[in-house]
């Protein structure tokens, strides 16, 4: 058995890719919500100028801050929900930081939202002057501004700013679910079995036994080239008896047979 070091794999949970592809959906609406927002900014400007014209309030000055406001808004928002899609990445890796992080940056998100749709409903702009003085009603300057911005504009940015927030408080309920926690659990190092052909290291030698020196001052023989080497059986070898050393091939005389027979 070997203990594998690698981290299990892990399986992510179908209702956190749904988190994160809503939190990609918040950040989609919201690039929406700013172009229409840029793509009107010049009339709402003009609505406004027209409607502080008569008034010793300076139409161009009030102008110019409900635009920084309209448009300053929604490029944090489109920031924030920036934060969120890189947020959601982290989010299918399992890294439970970004999870934490996306509960707090989205609650941010789900205060600004809302107001931001409470405050459309309530009239749209307001300037807090009321009616005093000779300044215009909330009223009317709503009705100019519907009179000068497309009749889609009004709609449409409700529907984004609904879409937007059912979105957002539905990414952040999945996470929270008790089926999602064990993926942002850390992982731990678990057991494998060994895979077949695989190698492992050989087991080290027990100290104290040293190993068998080879015995010294028994030199091998040399081995003829051209000639087989046979293994060696652990007895000592001779070398061949020399020509000399051999008796004579000739059989004795008295041997029977050894002597030929005489010729007549």
């Amino acid at each position: 058995m070997v203990d594998s070091q690698s981290t299990p794999a892990r399986q992510r949970p179908s209702i956190v890719s749904i988190s994160s592809y809503l939190l990609f959906l918040f950040l989609a609406l919201q690039v929406i919500s700013l172009i229409i927002t840029l793509s009107t900014f010049s009339k709402t400007r003009d609505a406004l100028r027209e409607a502080y014209a008569g008034s010793a309030t300076d139409g161009d000055q009030v102008a110019d801050v409900f635009a920084v406001i309209g448009i300053g808004g929604s490029i944090v928002l489109l920031l924030l929900a920036v934060v969120l899609g890189v947020l959601a990445l982290f989010n299918n890796q399992g890294r439970n930081g970004a999870r934490i992080t996306t509960w707090i940056v989205g609650g941010i998100m789900v205060c600004c939202v809302g107001g931001g749709l409470l405050s459309n409903a309530a009239g749209g702009f307001n300037t807090g002057g009321g009616t005093t003085g000779d300044a215009p009603s909330p009223e009317e300057i709503q009705r100019r501004l519907e009179e000068a911005l497309p009749s889609w504009v009004t709609p449409v940015s409700l529907l984004l700013g609904v879409l937007s927030l059912i979105a957002l408080i539905t990414a952040l309920v999945l996470l929270a679910l008790p089926k999602a926690n064990p993926f942002f659990r850390k992982p731990t190092a678990g057991w494998e079995p060994p895979t077949p052909g695989a190698s492992y290291p050989g087991h080290p030698q027990a100290p104290g036994q040293p190993g068998y020196p080879q015995a010294s001052g028994q030199p091998g023989y040399p081995q003829a080239s051209g000639e087989p080497g046979y293994p060696s059986s652990g007895e000592p070898s001779y070398p061949p008896p020399s020509a000399a050393d051999r008796p004579d091939d000739t059989p004795p005389t008295d041997r029977p047979g050894s002597t030929p027979p005489p010729s007549n």
